[in-house]
């Protein structure tokens, strides 16, 4: 772990004589630099560098740039971060160990040593995105989509069991437990991590992680250092190799006050994210100071904490304080860990106190709790904040028809996500609310398909013990599952009659959510507007049944006497929170579920995997095929030359999201995914999701931009996954324009506007983007995690600056000139276009390189083909 100790800064942990640990007060005073007026996030940072020295990658003198630059504000030094662990969930993380899996087969036969392709960090698997919301509305729904996951899911569960016993680091969470980022917080996270060095001594040190979920933010509440990566990025760092990045910008967010009564932290965070979206945080990280902070509880900042992806941050990070230790109490976790941790952070300055000085920040914004009214999100970005009044006025106008449905109808209404499902105070609002609008009379709409998909046992436990579930269940919320569902788009079948209705009358209904995202099309397809809101505030709409309501003015419902109920009147006061919050014990719940988390249901206990050594991998059709991102086609460089006479295979606009890119949704019979499973012999009740079947790349490729809400503007007027093929004018699906243009040697380039990549921590974005053929992406702008992809698999990202309009009709065609000698950091390629009518442009093009690492992933064509070049 440690061989080198510059500023002889190893010392015991106060009170924990055998337990060591790099102290950041003794390094300021042998001249490592002014730590002790860094941001809590760049202290934690300081710590690693100095944990990690090693006097060939992290050295003393970069140690002693890093503290300078810091102070300075400079953000063009480069540090060397080692991930004390890997974070996963299994839509993303299966594929990441099927390129484990198939890195071993091909190092075999090359005939070099296996073991440099195992992982060198321990990994944790949750098993929390493929259960569906197919049974909701009684209390037998949880068991019966626990049951159908298993049996959709048997492929994909045998190979994990099969991976699990031959991988000694990996944990999995099993299917039924809970949602990765919330058991993140309860279970996983240690706060300070003991490991042993090579000369046996114990060393302690801050936890850190990546996850292969953006969402990874979460665990920032806690003052553990992290967030989300792809999940080909996340193999990297499982073999140990660093994430080389520029010191970030550290942006202070000072919090005043405090939130007023009736307002939860979905509320701050929705408000906050749709402030902190004007600052541009991209590539910085958000870290939260002021006396405001020390008025909101763990489970509070971490609803605001996993936000950080919608507002832009790499991180939304809480310096520890009292609150930290209570909650590791409150927890379960065992008394000495929670001792050791309590030491540790006092022991390092990272112990925050109200009074204690702001630390030094690049730049401050300032925002006042007390300014934040109940708020939600919608209709199709989670930065789009709306107040109560403002929620109407989202809606088309109305029919003007007789029948119940009309534009604005809500057909789902989802206590959903990790955002905001194990929150004790929003749960039991809502609770309350379900119990004082049965008390007037009130009930959910006939035509709303309600669910509660808790983030962990632990959630479901409390509101049971608090007896208010029965009064959720009254109003159609009962637990159908523990695990993502409805916030990641696995939101189930509606009724028969209300989607024939919503086709027939092409209605825009709308799904609300206590989740994360509302991106068009991705909670259901069905569902042109989704809206994100507190859990009470989902059961409020429930009643409703329609978002075409002032929720300030205009009534619910009626009670029996006929009376008005609005929502100020079955609003749960503050008070009425506590004393449910204050009678209930939280801590032997967490015991419990600490100690049952890796245990799992029956069936998975159930699942014998293959006895063989190496994995039979399936056919054609089949959910777990070898991937084939090690053949030749698809490592050989593709940004090595010039790209000439390139054509666009897709224009596209602003925010386009990796679900446009790649969706998750079920694969329809009608999409060409679906014709294509059905033309292998697939029934069509067996067709699944994109997400279950991302280890099968045939299904994957056909899955590519194939979103039904993306608008590409090479075909106006049309929504989907069809382009114009040039200069046929054919009109066609992606994956078949892609396969012509390759035929004709033609390279392909996507050309889009600001926020490309926006959304989810996911790699198969880039990965369809590789398999098509794609050699560049010309965007105004990227959103962080999509644009390292690309880059990992060999595609170069290039921006566009603000002040060119390129006007384009899709005739046109494209040479990238100057890509090999743009390939470095600042570096740039000039792009000439020319038009149908012979006139030539010449425009100049930011290379978006970030690093050395990455320049060197490009010239071999992606990061797996420079680890195999490496190894082998």
């Amino acid at each position: 772990m440690k061989a080198v100790d510059s500023f002889s800064c190893l010392r015991p942990v106060p009170g924990h004589p055998d337990v060591f640990h790099f102290s950041l007060p003794a390094a300021q005073a042998a001249g490592a630099g002014a730590l002790s007026t860094l941001p809590y996030s760049l202290r934690v940072l300081a710590e690693h560098l100095l944990r990690h020295e090693d006097g060939a990658v992290i050295t003393a003198d970069a140690i002693h740039a890093f503290a300078t630059a810091a102070h300075a504000g400079s953000t063009d030094v480069d540090v060397s971060f080692f991930p004390g662990r890997l974070m996963m969930q299994d839509s993303s993380g299966l594929p990441v160990l099927a390129d484990f899996v198939a890195l071993d087969e091909a190092v075999r036969k090359a005939g070099a040593d296996p073991t440099r392709v195992s992982p060198r960090i321990p990994i944790d698997l949750v098993v929390d995105h493929a259960v569906e919301v197919d049974h909701w509305g009684s209390t037998q729904a949880s068991a019966q989509n626990l049951d159908l996951e298993f049996h959709r899911h048997a492929d994909r569960y045998r190979f994990l069991r099969w991976v699990q016993q031959r991988m000694p680091r990996l944990r999995v969470v099993p299917p039924g437990t809970g949602i990765c980022h919330q058991l993140n917080l309860e279970v996983l996270a240690d706060v300070i991590a003991v490991r042993q060095a090579p000369d046996g001594r114990q060393i302690a040190g801050f936890d850190s992680l990546l996850g292969t979920d953006s969402h990874t933010t979460m665990v920032n509440a806690l003052s553990v250092f992290g967030w989300g990566v792809g999940g080909v990025e996340a193999t990297a760092a499982a073999l140990g190799e660093p994430v080389v990045m520029k010191i970030p910008e550290v942006v202070g967010v000072r919090l005043r006050n405090r939130l007023a009564d009736g307002v939860l932290a979905t509320d701050l965070a929705l408000a906050l994210t749709a402030e902190l979206r004007k600052h541009d945080l991209v590539l910085r990280v958000v870290e939260f100071c002021g006396p405001g902070v020390h008025t909101l509880s763990i489970p509070d900042r971490a609803t605001i904490a996993n936000m950080a992806p919608e507002y832009g941050a790499t991180m939304g990070f809480f310096p520890a304080d009292a609150r930290t230790v209570d909650y590791l109490r409150a927890t379960g976790r065992p008394q000495a860990q929670v001792q050791l941790v309590e030491a540790y952070l006092d022991a390092q300055w990272m112990l925050h106190c109200e009074s204690d000085p702001e630390p030094h920040f690049h730049r401050l914004i300032d925002f006042d709790l007390a300014s934040v009214a109940p708020t939600l999100a919608g209709p199709r970005r989670p930065h789009d904040a709306l107040s109560l009044a403002s929620l109407t006025a989202t809606v088309p106008p109305s029919r003007g028809s007789s029948s119940a449905l009309d534009h604005g109808a809500v057909v789902i209404a989802a206590i959903t996500s990790c955002t905001n499902t194990s929150n004790p105070r929003a749960l039991v609002a809502a609770g309350l609310l379900a119990r004082n609008a049965l008390a007037r009379g009130l009930r959910s709409a006939a035509w709303t398909k309600t669910s509660f998909a808790p983030g962990s046992r632990v959630a479901s436990g409390m509101l049971e013990r608090a007896g208010l579930q029965s009064a959720l269940n009254a109003l159609g919320f009962h637990v159908v599952g523990h695990g993502c569902m409805t916030c990641m788009g696995n939101s189930g079948p509606l009724a028969d009659a209300i989607e024939t209705q919503i086709r027939e009358q092409d209605l825009s209904v709308a799904a609300v959510l206590s989740g994360n995202r509302n991106f068009e099309g991705r909670i259901h397809p069905r569902c042109k507007l989704s809206y994100l809101a507190s859990p009470p505030m989902v059961v409020a709409l429930a009643i409703a049944g329609t978002v075409r309501i002032d929720l300030s003015c205009e009534p619910l419902g009626v009670d029996e006497q006929q009376r008005s109920v609005f929502l100020r009147d079955i609003w749960p006061s503050d008070v009425d929170i506590d004393a449910v919050l204050d009678a209930t014990d939280m801590r032997e719940l967490s015991e419990i579920n600490r100690r049952s988390s890796f245990d799992g249901p029956a069936q998975w206990i159930a699942i014998e995997p293959p006895s063989t050594d190496r994995y039979p991998w399936d056919d054609d059709a089949g959910f777990i095929r070898r991937p084939p991102f090690l053949s030749e086609a698809l490592t050989r460089p593709l940004a090595s030359t010039d790209i000439l006479g390139a054509r666009p295979l897709l224009l596209l606009g602003d925010n386009v999201t990796t679900d446009h890119i790649s969706p998750v949704s079920r694969i329809s019979p009608e999409s060409e995914a679906g014709r294509w499973l059905l033309s292998q012999g697939v029934d069509a009740a067996n067709l699944a999701s994109f997400s279950a079947r991302r280890l099968n790349h045939d299904v994957m490729l056909r899955g590519g931009f194939a979103n039904p809400r993306i608008h590409n503007l090479l075909v106006p007027g049309t929504e989907g996954g069809i382009t114009r093929l040039m200069p046929d004018h054919d009109t066609m699906p992606i994956h078949d324009a892609a396969a012509t243009y390759a035929a004709r040697g033609v390279p392909v380039v996507v050309i889009a506007g600001r926020g490309y990549g926006a959304g989810s921590a996911r790699d198969w974005a880039a990965k369809v983007t590789r398999m098509l053929g794609i050699r560049a992406v010309i965007a105004r702008s990227f959103e962080r995690i999509h644009r390292t992809n690309l880059v990992a698999f060999g595609v170069l990202p290039l921006t566009l600056p603000d002040n060119v309009e390129l006007s384009l009709d899709g005739t046109e065609t494209f040479d990238l000139i100057g890509v090999e000698a743009g390939l470095r950091v600042g570096g740039s390629v000039v792009l000439e276009v020319q038009r149908a009518t012979g006139a030539r442009m010449r425009y100049a093009l930011h290379a978006h390189i970030e690093t050395d690492v990455e320049v060197n992933w490009l010239k071999h064509g992606g990061l797996l083909p420079k680890v195999m070049h490496h190894v082998c």
